[in-house]
């Protein structure tokens, strides 16, 4: 019987970054042109079978907004075959896109797909910067059984060059990749790059050439007699002679069998022959056993403020303006499911890896603010809407009972945990619209004369709450009546700031302003000051003193742990670009230790107190003239010789300190004015916890990483990425670090397990494979940072840390409404829930019938219950990623209960009273 004949398959494709070396404008307007062409040569050469549209449906979008009318010929080769659709909507950044962000690039992009043809079920991964550890978990319950990815298992070079074969995780291209639930994928790494098959030879010579040298490096690492060459690259066009190319190779080698082929045949054909011998490599593909050089982590830290625009994009959208549609739809407000999309598209426009990860040109960022800008308004603008529905129909009549003249407010936690915090919100004492008054300056006296602002708070019991005031005085505002034209008017305003206590896990409270002639005594500071010192902040559970340099010591009480040196700043030289960071040689770190700072209270009240700290360190103003000459040559980073330069500039960094009444963390908040170039900043806080590992807030996963890193490890730094927090502890002591879009830390191995936070990296260039200035990477003006220090006692009290830290992300949202009657109680909790180990990551609506769906996580390896309490059930179903339900019932009439398994991403969805 005779042997069969290697194939190898030539997949034509293009890697299309939508925005890179060049503005987005400058790559659509290529991509036009790649896809004119693509199209043409199909119409030209029938043996032209097929084409790889890159895993992404926004390739699809980004034609037709030029060309619409062309639409129904890409539906009909799609509908052949001919051209690919999905899964992705883009290709993103796993590490740097929450967990709900990751999905709802997989739903839209397989709705989106659907509407062309069928979905391509390939697992697309080509060129992110490591691969998230659940990634195998989120395709399998996609229906995706295979991931294609070019980064994590071994290394790839500067300007993607393949490193020699060497002992490493896998022996082959074909592995087994497993999440840590268990999940399994067969993952297919691009071991000579995703462009070993770009333009092929047509001429003899030249393509013989081409194929001693392609032929055998595909073999070596397959596992399989099916080779995998992708015939494409980087923005680039189709090859159109590739018929004649692969026609000169089939004579040239009759032993080999050619195809023009796609990745879902490629796919099929080398699961039908796997052996049994393949490596299974589990959880998170980040290059640990490589040199460290090009993970490519340090994207993490390029152009901070954008991870901040995408943190707040992010958290508004999917835990404020989702949540709160959910709730306004179950008491009869439609989702606005076509709002969401586009809202969710503009973000996702800023979400691929070139994009989201700062290394771009300047001109990408430019038009990222506008995208992220766009996206916000829409959420907020969902969310408002949400919040006036739900407010009108709560019954805030028993207010009355204090007073006629109450003015009620309702203040919504949609984070999915109970809590308290701080609130402000802007009230409305009195109005006076245009069309009633002689002039709006009229309007305007007759508010302020007319009204009082002296006044107390109330809670849901009418109970007093400590607050302070400010008198905003008469203000503009408009009614935009669904029936009539606007209706301008002038109002009467104070400003109230106070802490919401315990407000229930997805719901509210009410609270009321109930105004009179003299302001309460119980705004005087009823409660024990929290200042005890003029350096020091206590409440019932921590105690923070500022030393002499801005450092904090930190005194758990419940636990009797001690923190020490928390908080210093140290700025070190970086003359690497926006994908690697890179140390001069010699540089010597620049820190507030022992530096004297400006130390004052600035805020004592009955539910917060503040300490401010200012400090001055005097830095280089760049590196010294030798690096714009090495950049300019193309010298690599590695081999720069240039130090900082010998000027200084001040670095002024003001900090403030808060303890909150209630609170079991400490919040703080930085802002500085970055004058230097070629820097990087950070905040250290020694944990002195004992342990080699840690645990970092990754997608969807609690990730357990080794501080230690491996032996192949060469680079100095050992920096990784984050989502909400970054946790070190041992068996009596923790501490969590928590942030709003800081998404690089490093643990240092200084014998006190400190955290490092990256606030800021400075550089002046692009990197890889050109000469691409970028003046704004340098990060010159202000800056603010927000982050929060949660010390407890040990591994088992992380878990509240946790979910302090998830907390912290999410603000409450504050409606003010009327006196009226209503059918919602003063509190009232839409959704109630217990799981020790549970982390909660959305509520919404799934568009296909319009039922609820709610989806949590377990963060470690041990199954856990989960229980659900809500009015709003007819049934409880298990669902999957892409929200499809599977049948399996898991509770009827309010409750339910169900088992999560370790590691387990678990979607539940029900029926609301509404769709009955």
């Amino acid at each position: 019987m005779a042997t069969a004949k290697t194939t190898i398959h030539i997949i034509p494709h293009t890697h299309w970054d939508r925005e890179w070396y060049m503005p987005f404008e400058a790559h659509h307007m290529r991509l036009i042109k790649t896809m004119d062409s693509i199209l043409e040569i199909m119409e030209q050469d029938p043996d032209y079978h097929s084409f790889y549209l890159d895993g992404q449906t926004i390739i699809l979008d980004d034609y037709l907004q030029i060309y619409p009318e062309k639409r129904e010929k890409l539906i009909e080769l799609c509908q052949q075959g001919k051209l690919s659709t999905g899964p992705w909507y883009v290709l993103q950044d796993e590490f740097l896109t929450s967990g709900e962000a990751n999905l709802r690039n997989l739903q839209i992009g397989h709705r989106d797909a659907k509407a062309f043809g069928d979905v391509s079920k390939i697992g697309y991964f080509p060129d992110s910067f490591g691969n998230m550890g659940q990634a195998a978990q989120i395709l399998h319950q996609a229906g995706i059984t295979n991931a294609i990815f070019g980064r994590g298992v071994k290394a790839t070079g500067f300007n993607n060059q393949v490193a020699e074969a060497s002992e490493l995780e896998s022996p082959f291209s074909e592995l087994q990749w497993e999440s840590p639930d268990g999940s399994q994928v067969l993952g297919i790494l691009f071991a000579n790059w995703y462009n070993n098959g770009m333009e092929i030879p047509v001429d003899k010579e030249n393509a013989q050439l081409f194929w001693e040298k392609a032929i055998p490096n595909a073999l070596k690492y397959a596992s399989t007699r099916h080779l995998l060459l992708m015939n494409g690259c980087d923005h680039q066009p189709p090859q159109s002679d590739l018929t004649e190319a692969l026609k000169a190779a089939r004579e040239l080698y009759p032993e080999y069998e050619f195809i023009h082929s796609n990745l879902d045949d490629y796919v099929k054909a080398v699961q039908h022959e796997l052996p049994d011998s393949l490596s299974s490599i589990k959880g998170e593909l980040r290059g640990q056993r490589t040199d460290g050089w090009y993970t490519l982590v340090n994207t993490a830290s390029a152009r901070v403020y954008i991870k901040q625009m995408n943190q707040r994009n992010q958290i508004l959208l999917e835990k404020i303006a989702e949540p709160l549609a959910a709730l306004a739809q179950a008491l009869g407000k439609p989702y606005p499911h076509a709002m969401f999309t586009y809202a969710w598209k503009l973000l996702m426009q800023n979400h691929p890896h070139d994009s989201i990860c700062g290394c771009s040109v300047d001109e990408v960022y430019h038009e990222m603010k506008t995208r992220f800008d766009k996206s916000m308004q829409v959420a907020d603008y969902i969310a408002k809407e949400s919040t006036d529905y739900i407010s009108r129909q709560v019954d805030t009549s028993k207010f009355r009972s204090i007073s006629d003249n109450a003015v009620p407010f309702v203040v919504y936690n949609t984070s999915g945990y109970e809590g308290s915090g701080i609130v402000t919100i802007d009230l409305e004492l009195s109005r006076q619209y245009f069309k009633t008054s002689k002039s709006p300056a009229d309007a305007a006296r007759l508010v302020e004369e007319g009204t009082e602002i002296g006044g107390r708070l109330v809670d849901p019991n009418g109970s007093d709450v400590a607050y302070t005031i400010e008198d905003l005085g008469p203000r503009f505002g408009y009614d935009l009546p669904d029936d009539k034209f606007r209706q301008p008017y002038m109002a009467r305003v104070i400003r109230l700031t106070f802490e919401a206590a315990n407000i229930p896990s997805m719901g509210y409270s009410a609270f009321a302003w109930i105004p009179q002639q003299v302001l309460s005594d119980t705004n005087t500071q009823p409660l024990q000051s929290m200042v005890k010192g003029p350096a020091t902040l206590e409440n019932g559970s921590l105690r923070v003193s500022i030393g002499f340099d801005g450092s904090l010591t930190i005194m758990d009480k419940r636990s009797g742990q001690t923190y020490t040196d928390m908080g210093h700043y140290e700025d070190v030289g970086d003359i690497g670009n926006e994908y690697i960071f890179k140390q001069p040689n010699g540089d010597t770190p620049i820190t507030t230790k022992g530096l004297p700072a400006q130390i004052k209270v600035i805020e004592d009240n009955a539910y917060r107190a503040t300490i401010e700290i200012i400090q001055t360190l005097q830095i280089p103003v760049g590196a010294d003239e030798q690096l714009q000459k090495e950049i300019d040559t193309m010298v690599s980073f590695l081999h720069r010789q240039s130090r900082r330069s010998t000027a200084l500039i001040p670095l002024t960094i003001v900090t403030r300190v808060s303890l909150e009444r209630s609170a079991t963390a400490i919040r703080m908040q930085a802002s500085f004015h970055n004058l230097a170039k070629n820097h990087r900043l950070r905040v250290l806080f020694p944990s002195d916890a004992q342990s080699n590992v840690h645990f970092a807030d990754s997608v969807f996963e609690l990730a357990e990483r080794s501080t230690q890193p491996s032996i192949e490890w060469q680079n100095p730094s050992n920096c990784q990425h984050q989502q909400a927090f970054v946790d070190v502890h041992d068996r009596t002591r923790g501490l969590t670090i928590a942030n709003k879009g800081l998404n690089e830390y490093e643990i240092l191995r200084d014998g006190r397990n400190t955290v490092a936070v990256t606030l800021l990296r400075a550089i002046g260039e692009l990197g890889d494979w050109g000469v691409f200035p970028t003046p704004d990477a340098q990060c010159l003006g202000p800056s603010e940072i927000e982050w929060m220090i949660i010390p407890y006692g040990g591994e088992q009290e992380r878990f509240h840390a946790y979910r302090e830290a998830y907390g912290f992300q999410v603000p409450l949202t504050a409606c003010q409404t009327k006196l009226q009657q209503g059918t919602l109680p003063q509190t009232h909790n839409f959704l109630a829930w217990t799981g020790s180990s549970l982390a909660f990551s959305n509520l919404k609506v799934e568009e296909s019938h319009g039922n609820w769906v709610a989806r949590w996580y377990n963060l470690i390896d041990t199954p856990v219950e989960l229980e659900i309490n809500t009015p709003l059930i007819s049934s409880l179903y298990e669902s999957n990623v892409l929200e499809v339900k599977s049948g399996n019932i898991l509770g009827e009439n309010g409750t339910g209960k169900t088992i999560v398994p370790g590691h387990k991403i678990f979607t539940v969805g029900w029926d609301t009273p509404l769709n009955h």
